[in-house]
Formats: structure tokens, C-alpha cells, sequence
């Protein structure tokens, strides 16, 4: 055999005794050749906490927002790989770094300068200026294997021991490399460096990519334990309708969903499907997280390409469809390194759901909820604008009134829920407790939503007795302590407390 014809090898990341072990399993080089790729290491005094800022300023008031850097080799060195292997770092941590997800900056750059060059030899423009994909085959070697938010475990084609071996769909691979490399920017649909190239690939291979650009979506919810959130879901399938949207909306739910209400959420516009509810493993029993595990469900929803995730308790106020163009897992800032999960990009798969389902018990979650879990299992994610995931929360002094921005996509409604109060005013103004989630301009515009929704839609989002008993109970109590925003000095007129429903 000639040398044109051997295997050309890239090494990230090895030793002696790697390089020892990949010459013995190709006949002492015989049918390869290996080229170490250098690179220089991401700088020791960076933290994951660098590229994973709890804030950053959004508007460009103060200019784009940098992203600390991960050195990538010059890849015009390293042409006609066929196969990349490396030594992935697994973070170390000890008993109770287990219980967490990787968060080591040094694996980060590992598997992007993998990603890099496979995208690079792989994605190759032929003689008639179009771009094709080459066959690339990935090795990671350590105990971790890569990182599943790069390299999905859909590729993979073999798992033996410390060998990892993947088969990557560029294409998919080529939209992560084009990411930032971590929340401390805004993630664009395709990252700004390179957006030019996906111009002229959407150009001329407008036919061929298709099925890529026009991938089927939708819109997905869950309804789990209690009928609580069926008014939610409701007016959340009525306002993604309003701003025009026509993909698809599916709602998971079990069995304590009545037929009476499925008939409802169908005629408001979700197709639901029945699951079978997933316990929180850490959740005491009775409380309100306590199957909140049931969103990974979401993951087995294969006979979709991407969906948007959305809590029940969200109204969209914007078109949301341009969104389906970003990869797993795209969501907004929560808390320092976190997201939250009430909105989320997700690409179902069912080896994701089973490798989620497989940490359950391993991950803990710091808020005994789907949210902790899934922030363990998916450390490295991309920030979607705070307007998209308005969380309604007023922490900060000088704004009495708690006023909403008038430019937001969506409104997360945190606190008591607005079909759970008089529609006169957002009722967590009657307990100091929940001040910072009150706000008469968001309930507002909950009820635009629900104004806007046919009559028979409407009868779902009745006052129940325990409601109306709740709100009485704390008009009566804020009225007594005087609390100075004066809302229980409203005469409540809502309509809905002269027809209590069971």
C-alpha cells in the first residue's frame, strides 16, 4: 500500500503510551499516518465561570459583548485528515464532582479543537464552488468520552471501554463550531464568524438543503399531576396562534389530564399525546417538583427535527419561528452559570433521552426540579436573548410599579398565575412574600390573551372556589397591615367569582 492511500491521523491531546496503542491496532503504522496538531492551551487562569457570565449586556450599550478566547490550531495546517483522536479530559472532582456536570474549561477546548478540524476536513468546497460533506471519523480516548453537547451520541458508532468512537453529521457539528464558545455572548442562528459561508451555501444548494431549512418543528408543552395549568396551556397555544405562527404544537401529558380538558387544549390548538410521568428522583413526595422530571419526555419526540420547549405558565407575545434555527441546548440566562428551562431549543433523540434518563439518579439537582438536572446534564449551552424568557421578577429597587418592557417575546409568569387571581389585579401584590413577582402590566397582558380567545376557551379558565377563598383571605390580610401599593383597596369586579367552578 502506498502512502496516498494510508489513513491520515490527527492527534489532540496524546502521549507516548496513546500513540503506542494507535500504532499497534494499525500494524505498527502500516496503514497510517499521524500528525500531532498543535495548539496552545486555553489560559489556566480562566474559569468556566468566564464563558459562562450570569449577565451580560445584551443591548451593546457598552459594545458586543467578548468572549474570553480558546486558542484553535491554524487549520490550513492540518489538510486531508481522515481521522481525528484525542485524550479528552474528564474534570476530575472527585465523589462529589460526580454528582455534577463537567464544567473544565480544558475539556471545552479539547473537544472544539476536534470539532474544528473535523468541520475543516470534512466540509470541503469542490471544483463547482459547492459545499459537500467527506466522511470523518472522531476517537476520543478517557473515561468521559466527548462532550454530548458537541458530539451527539446520535454519531456514535462504537462504545468500548475508554474508546469512543463517532461518525459526526457535519452539518449539525458545522452549526456548534460556529457557536460562541460559551453564553458570554448572544448566540445568533449561525455565529458571526463563518455567517457568510452559510449565505452562499443557503444560495446555491437551496434545493439540496431543504430538507435542512425547512425541518419539521414544533411547539411542545407538558402537563403533569393536576389539571392547575390547563387555563395555562390554553392561553399559551392561543398566544403562539396570535403572533401568526403556523408550526405545530404538541402537548405531553398524563393521566391526570381529564378528557374534558384534553378536549379544550385540543380545541385551543395542541396535539396531545399521553405519557407516562417521570418522578424527580430528590423531590419530597406531595410537592410541587415532584414529577417535574416528566420535560424529558420531550427527547422522545423523534418525529420531529427540533422543537421549542415552553412552560404552560409562558405567554409569546412575538413570532418565535425564527428560533428553530438554533442547536440544542439554546436557552436564556437563569443564575450565574445557569439557564432556565422554561424555554428551551431541544433536537429529540432517543439515545439524549436515554442517556438523561441513565444520570437521574447520578446528577443532582440543585433545585430538586428538571431545571437543576438539566443544567448538570447540559453544562455547555447557548444563550438565547433575556426577551425571549422574560422572567417575571422585579429584584431591583426604583420601579414600584414593576412595569414590563413593551419590546419582549415572551413573559415567564413566576408567582401566583393570573387565572389564578382576579382578573383587576396581579394578586401577589397582597402578600409581601411574592411582591417581586407582581406586576399589573404582565397580568395585562395575559388577560389581551385570554380577551382574544373564542368564548368556548374561555370557560376553562374559571375561578374555583379554593381560588376565590385564597384571594379573600389575603385582600383581607393585606388590607389589615396596610401594605403601601394599595391594591386590596380595588373592588374586584371579575365576573368569573359569581360563577365558581368545583
Amino acid at each position: 500500500m502506498v502512502d496516498t492511500q494510508k489513513v491520515k491521523i490527527g492527534l489532540v491531546n496524546v502521549d507516548d503510551d496513546d500513540i503506542k496503542s494507535i500504532y499497534y491496532d494499525t500494524y505498527y503504522g502500516s496503514l497510517a499516518e499521524t500528525l500531532f496538531v498543535e495548539f496552545e492551551p486555553v489560559s489556566k487562569d480562566k474559569i468556566w465561570e468566564d464563558f459562562f457570565p450570569e449577565w451580560i449586556d445584551e443591548d451593546h450599550k457598552w459594545g458586543i459583548p467578548r468572549c474570553p478566547e480558546i486558542p484553535m490550531p491554524r487549520l490550513e495546517d492540518y489538510v486531508g485528515l481522515d481521522v481525528m483522536v484525542a485524550r479528552v479530559p474528564c474534570g476530575g472532582g472527585g465523589e462529589e464532582g460526580k454528582k455534577k456536570g463537567i464544567r473544565d474549561v480544558w475539556r471545552l477546548q479539547v473537544n472544539l479543537v476536534v470539532a474544528n478540524l473535523a468541520v475543516a476536513n470534512g466540509w470541503v468546497q469542490n471544483p463547482a464552488a459547492e459545499y459537500t460533506e467527506r466522511t470523518m471519523y472522531v476517537v476520543f480516548m478517557g473515561s468521559c468520552g466527548a462532550m454530548q453537547e458537541i458530539f451527539r451520541c446520535d454519531d456514535l458508532l462504537t462504545h468500548v471501554g475508554d474508546y469512543w468512537v463517532y461518525k459526526p453529521e457535519l452539518r449539525k457539528l458545522k452549526q456548534k463550531v460556529l457557536m460562541p464558545v460559551g453564553s458570554c455572548q448572544i448566540a445568533p442562528p449561525y455565529a458571526e464568524k463563518g455567517q457568510e459561508i452559510w449565505k452562499q451555501i443557503l444560495s446555491k444548494q437551496t434545493s439540496r438543503l431543504s430538507h435542512i431549512t425547512f425541518q419539521r418543528v414544533a411547539y411542545v408543552t407538558v402537563l403533569h399531576s393536576s389539571e392547575a395549568y390547563v387555563c395555562g396551556a390554553i392561553a399559551l397555544a392561543q398566544s403562539i396562534i396570535q403572533t401568526k405562527s403556523t408550526k405545530e404544537l404538541v402537548l405531553l401529558h398524563d393521566s391526570s389530564i381529564t378528557a374534558k380538558s384534553l378536549q379544550g387544549l385540543r380545541a385551543a390548538g395542541w396535539k396531545t399525546r399521553l405519557i407516562e410521568p417521570i418522578r424527580s428522583p430528590s423531590a419530597r413526595k406531595g410537592s410541587y417538583n415532584e414529577w417535574n422530571y416528566s420535560k424529558l419526555r420531550i427527547w422522545q419526540l423523534i418525529d420531529y427535527d427540533k422543537v421549542i420547549f415552553i412552560d404552560a405558565d409562558v405567554i409569546v407575545l412575538k413570532n418565535l419561528d425564527k428560533f428553530f434555527l438554533y442547536p440544542q441546548l439554546s436557552a436564556s440566562a437563569n443564575d450565574k452559570v445557569l439557564f432556565n428551562s422554561g424555554i428551551m431549543v431541544v433536537e429529540p433523540s432517543m439515545c439524549t433521552f436515554e442517556d438523561l434518563m441513565s444520570k437521574t439518579t447520578k446528577l443532582a439537582s440543585y433545585n430538586g426540579g428538571d431545571q437543576g438536572f438539566l443544567n448538570e446534564g447540559f453544562t455547555w449551552w447557548h444563550r438565547l436573548p433575556s426577551k425571549l424568557n422574560h422572567l417575571k421578577v422585579f429584584q431591583r429597587k426604583g420601579d414600584p410599579n414593576h412595569e414590563i418592557p413593551e419590546d419582549l417575546y415572551a413573559i415567564h409568569l413566576l408567582g401566583w398565575k393570573p387565572w389564578m387571581c382576579y382578573r383587576d389585579y396581579d394578586c401577589n401584590w397582597d402578600m409581601v412574600v411574592r411582591h417581586i413577582f407582581a406586576s399589573d402590566s404582565a397580568h395585562r397582558r395575559w388577560w389581551q390573551i385570554y380577551d382574544a380567545m373564542p368564548k368556548k376557551l374561555q370557560k376553562f379558565c374559571g375561578l374555583t372556589r379554593q381560588m376565590d377563598e385564597r384571594m379573600r383571605k389575603w385582600r383581607s390580610i393585606a388590607k389589615k397591615e396596610g401594605l403601601p401599593d394599595g391594591h386590596w383597596k380595588i373592588k374586584a369586579t371579575d365576573p368569573r367569582r359569581h360563577h365558581l367552578i368545583s
